[in-house]
């Protein structure tokens, strides 16, 4: 996932789905919501090189954390998340500065995204519902606490397991992670993708109620899309939640 292509991601994103993400899926949400990934592919950005609107209530979303190993073949973890993204430009210090002088600013991060460690594919590949949601509740909880997030998007685009067992393990995180007051909200970043519909379908039909927005990926179509493509593609996806 680089650069330009999250920058065009989210340009489309706040015309077209923040006000109903906002409307339908959390009703406390902010009217105005800007949302922008942040520390993959080692793009050297730090915060304050994104112009922040004061109008808007502004989410940074770190990316990644992935449940797999930092090594020459990376192997998964089973929910033992680690921190990916740029940590020298997006280190903790970093978060509480750019929120103290920024109060509409809330930082998150994003788990897994597309790849890891030099094209692997950073699947969705748990040992068992049980043992995936303990380790991803204390690493992401660490994590959290660390760098003083305000929230979680789930961004699994590979997986090795079924869509039933996707919605388990991840709603049980998000219902811990809200129950326990670790993050106020939640996010998923789903596309239109033969294998990557059922998981977050399966997930939004079970734990909906716990998510607050949805990242929908306008990306992830073929170059040359025009608006009105676009849009006809929005409307489909938004007429399954």
């Amino acid at each position: 996932m680089d650069f330009s292509k999250l920058l065009i991601s989210f340009l489309l994103l706040q015309f077209l789905f923040a006000n109903y993400s906002t409307a339908h899926a959390a009703p406390n949400c902010p009217s105005k919501l800007f949302r922008e990934y942040i520390g993959a592919e080692g793009q050297d950005l730090t915060f304050s090189d994104v112009p922040i609107n004061a109008n808007v209530e502004f989410h940074f979303i770190l990316s990644f954390a992935i449940d797999y190993t930092n090594s020459s073949i990376p192997l998964p973890t089973n929910g033992y998340f680690n921190v990916y993204w740029d940590k020298e430009n997006l280190s903790p210090y970093q978060v509480s500065c750019i929120k103290a002088e920024h109060p509409n600013v809330k930082v998150a991060m994003s788990l897994a995204g597309d790849t890891v460690g030099g094209g692997f594919n950073a699947s969705f590949d748990p040992v068992s519902v049980e043992s995936w949601v303990r380790n991803a509740i204390y690493s992401v909880t660490n994590i959290v606490k660390e760098y003083n997030l305000d929230g979680i998007d789930i961004d699994y685009e590979h997986f090795k397991a079924d869509p039933d067992t996707f919605a388990e393990c991840i709603g049980r995180l998000l219902y811990y992670l809200k129950r326990n007051r670790i993050v106020t909200f939640t996010s998923i970043a789903p596309f239109e993708d033969e294998d990557v519909q059922p998981h977050y379908l399966a997930l939004w039909r079970k734990y909906g109620h716990l998510i607050d927005y949805v990242n929908f990926q306008f990306y992830a179509y073929q170059k040359g899309t025009n608006v009105s493509q676009f849009l006809q593609y929005f409307e489909t996806q938004r007429g399954q939640t």
